[in-house]
């Protein structure tokens, strides 16, 4: 039986059957039921735009196992990064409050270093970690809209977090 996954009754038929199959094993890798059913569903979109045929069910199947374990690693490590990202953040030397205001200073100063930090990343990765963390756009969105693919906008907002770091560490020593 050939499967073809742009055919309507193909489609149904696969997604009928996989589905729950789907969502156990991504729910089992980010245990979260909502992200699981975001990822599971990004499988299935994947797997109809792909418009591929395949031999039988059971290789459509491991097709979308492959595409949704693969999907769930990624969103795994993705927030890991971002995890450490927000603790090297917080581990930034950082004097204790003064009742004198002196605290509203130094917050004050360290917005107008990171604006400054974030002013001097390159175009391409300041257009993508704006849109990132400043407009709570997702990476699929920011694609579209930089005219890039999702993994490309992932690779800039990677770059540029490592690019602010290594600017805020610079400076963080020049003034510490």
């Amino acid at each position: 039986m050939n499967i073809k996954s742009t055919d309507r009754e193909d489609f149904k038929l696969i997604y009928d059957q996989n589905y729950e199959l789907l969502m156990q094993v991504v729910v089992h890798i980010v245990y979260d039921i909502d992200v699981a059913e975001d990822l599971t569903q990004e499988s299935f979109e994947r797997f109809y735009v792909k418009n591929m045929g395949f031999p039988s069910e059971d290789d459509a199947r491991y097709w979308l196992l492959r595409v949704a374990k693969n999907l769930a690693l990624n969103y795994v490590r993705r927030n890991k990064r971002e995890a450490e990202m927000v603790e090297k953040v917080k581990k930034l030397p950082y004097q204790q409050k003064s009742a004198d205001g002196m605290d509203e200073a130094i917050r004050s100063e360290r917005l107008e270093s990171l604006r400054k930090a974030i002013a001097n990343l390159p175009e391409h990765l300041r257009l993508a970690l704006q849109l990132k963390e400043f407009s709570g756009l997702d990476y699929k969105a920011i694609g579209r809209i930089l005219g890039i693919s999702e993994t490309n906008v992932k690779v800039r907002v990677h770059r540029a977090r490592k690019k602010l770091e290594e600017l805020l560490g610079k400076e963080a020593r020049d003034v510490y």
